[in-house]
């Protein structure tokens, strides 16, 4: 028996959409697939690799020698090379010998569509498949009801490598996650859980952004059956699982995508269009057919084969611009002469139809910080087609806001409305990300100013106006009670701060507004529409209060928020409102069960007296530094 057999698992339309980049299930033919072959089992590889003379698989099964088992290349001019290794089996590890056409540089490569990788520094592809009987029917079958855009959506975003260590101060393992990960955000009444990147990485600074194993959860944390099981236990316990996906760069480790054939075949030819000089790493051939179908077959299968509920995509506005972080002579104008980048754009744009059109119920979230018009709006109108769009302005101007103290925040009251007047262009989901806690940039705790009860104070008033703003929320693990380090990659959070009062205060007060955005359509139904919103009044910069309305379909669910951002209670401070009837405070940042002073409004009464533009009005005590929510 020769030691590879001719053999493929692709069609002549598999070729043919391959080469047109319309080919979205790539994973299910490149790659390593356990088969038997007239009764004999062994393993199929497929790899593309045009620019190849010869490509052998290599691994212990043959003590790595590159002559053992060289793949045949198919005859449809595809690149793909493939073929049958007979009584190779699951667990065995591999790498692709390459020689190229190009001076006969050899390289070396991991599979790119591995379903495992060796932990690293090992950089060996793993012969794998993953058996996992799902038991979320339930969910997917509501998913849709669950994850729309008029349904509430707070995100927990979390590093599973430093949310919480073991004993020996050692990662925690999928299973574990699975117990402690999900109870603890379920407890927190998150409606979603999004992970930094869990697809395999070789360089743990890089905290999963720079990708090697596209298609395989990385091996830090268990086997890949094992991130199914996490997956599938979020969806048991009603949490929707978001990933980040990096289609934005890759980086130049050896083994990874880069110069993988010895030519340019993942990567821009064009250093001005293929290399990020931030990042030091490569940026896809966004213009080639067949990376646009390996990109988009890599989004999709996370969503097929790991039940996965939503795609952040990370970086976006690099993609988007040719002159992104460059200097005038370092890129080059699109055919209009503008700095546009129009091969992301339309495979951003591709992206997002293939996501929708083949799943029901999912969200793609970009993170994407210029003015770039028409992210969230379908592609049909014009727009990249994605469901949401991270607010990033809203987020700087409001953290910028806080960082200045009291006294002087009267002047600055525009820093919050400024952002207003541009709320409903987009579907806009409200971060306080990773990004916002490291690099000297201090924790959200100690950005706020005054002394310990006032910092404690102000970060309840920020979480309390980012959860009656509009927009889905998201918040970075250890804002939830205070962390007051920076994040740091390398440790777990400080979990024993929950023994002070201060850090339970705000776990509890977060949990609260969880479970109040949750039950209360006012605050999620209209939460993209103008509709939704109404001020009462935003010009008392002299107190520096903002009061407002949130509104959904039935205006009986209607609620008034007020915030003081002053360290001075307001007593009988009036407030105009739209219809008479019984006015119940449902949550006050300042009650004591949450550290605060507990200046509450035990009872509220209506009275004909006119105020803002209203008929009727009542009076509230805003206790300091404090928001109060009212139905």
């Amino acid at each position: 028996m020769p030691n590879v057999i001719v053999h493929t698992l692709f069609t002549d339309f598999d070729i043919d959409l391959f080469k047109s980049g319309k080919h979205y299930r790539l994973y299910e033919k490149l790659g390593s697939h356990l088969i038997e072959v007239d009764s004999v089992a062994g393993t199929y590889f497929a790899v593309w690799a045009p620019s190849a003379k010869s490509v052998s698989v290599v691994g212990n099964f043959n003590s790595w020698n590159v002559e053992e088992h060289q793949l045949n290349v198919r005859w449809d001019s595809s690149g793909i090379w493939e073929g049958f290794i007979p009584n190779v089996g699951k667990g065995e590890v591999y790498k692709y010998k390459i020689q190229s056409n190009n001076n006969d540089i050899w390289t070396e490569k991991a599979d790119p569509f591995a379903k495992y990788c060796e932990h690293p520094p090992n950089t060996a592809s793993i012969i794998w498949t993953s058996e996992h009987t799902w038991k979320d029917k339930a969910w997917m079958g509501y998913r849709k009801d669950k994850n729309g855009l008029d349904k509430p959506y707070s995100v927990y975003e979390v590093h599973l490598g430093s949310w919480k260590k073991n004993v020996e101060n050692k990662f925690l393992t999928y299973k574990e996650f699975a117990k402690d990960l999900v109870s603890y955000v379920k407890e927190m009444g998150y409606t979603h859980v999004e992970f930094m990147p869990v697809m395999e990485y070789p360089y743990d600074p890089s905290w999963g952004y720079q990708l090697t194993g596209y298609f395989a959860p990385t091996s830090r944390f268990g086997a890949p059956e094992d991130f199914k099981l996490l997956v599938d236990t979020f969806h048991q316990n009603d949490i929707g699982v978001i990933l980040d996906w990096v289609p934005s760069h890759f980086p130049e480790d050896a083994h990874g995508l880069g110069f993988f054939d010895g030519s340019n075949l993942y990567e821009h030819p064009d250093r001005r269009k293929g290399y990020h000089t931030d990042w030091k790493s490569l940026i896809f051939n966004y213009g080639r057919n067949e990376v646009r179908a390996f990109l988009i077959s890599n989004a999709l299968f996370w969503l097929d084969q790991f039940h996965i509920d939503g795609l952040r995509v990370d970086a976006v506005a690099s993609m988007l611009y040719l002159d992104y972080s460059r200097e005038d002579g370092e890129w080059e104008p699109n055919m209009y002469g503008n700095n546009e980048n129009l091969e992301a754009i339309s495979f951003l744009r591709e992206l997002n139809e293939a996501v929708y059109s083949n799943f029901e119920g999912v969200q793609t979230i970009a993170e994407e910080s210029t003015a770039f018009t028409g992210v969230s709006k379908a592609v049909e109108f014009g727009g990249l087609g994605f469901g949401m769009k991270w607010m990033m302005g809203w987020m700087h101007d409001t953290l910028q806001f806080f960082k200045k103290e009291a006294i002087y925040r009267k002047h600055h009251m525009n820093d919050l409305t400024f952002g207003m007047t541009y709320t409903f262009t987009e579907n806009f989901m409200l971060p306080f990300s990773h990004d916002e806690v490291v690099y000297g940039k201090q924790s959200l705790v100690y950005r706020m100013p005054g002394d310990e009860w006032q910092r404690f104070a102000n970060l309840r008033l920020l979480f309390g106006y980012m959860f009656t703003h509009p927009g889905t929320k998201l918040m970075f693990m250890g804002g939830e009670f205070g962390q007051t380090e920076e994040w740091n990659f390398e440790q777990s959070l400080d979990w024993h701060l929950l023994q002070y009062e201060g850090h339970k205060g705000i776990q509890d007060f977060v949990k609260d507004l969880n479970h109040l955005y949750k039950g209360s359509p006012a605050l999620y139904e209209k939460q993209f529409s103008p509709e939704g919103f109404q001020w009462i009044d935003y010009s008392d910069h002299e107190n520096s209060i903002l009061t407002y309305i949130r509104k959904g379909h039935d205006k009986e669910n209607d609620l008034i928020i007020a915030c003081n951002f002053t360290p001075v209670p307001r007593e009988n401070y009036r407030i105009g409102i739209p219809k008479k009837g019984k006015i119940k405070e449902i949550l006050n940042s300042d009650d004591k069960k949450y550290g605060g002073g507990g200046n509450l409004n035990k009872t509220i009464k209506t009275t004909t007296k006119p105020s803002h533009g209203h008929k009727k009005s009542i009076e509230i005590t805003i206790p300091p530094l404090g928001i109060v929510i009212l139905r």
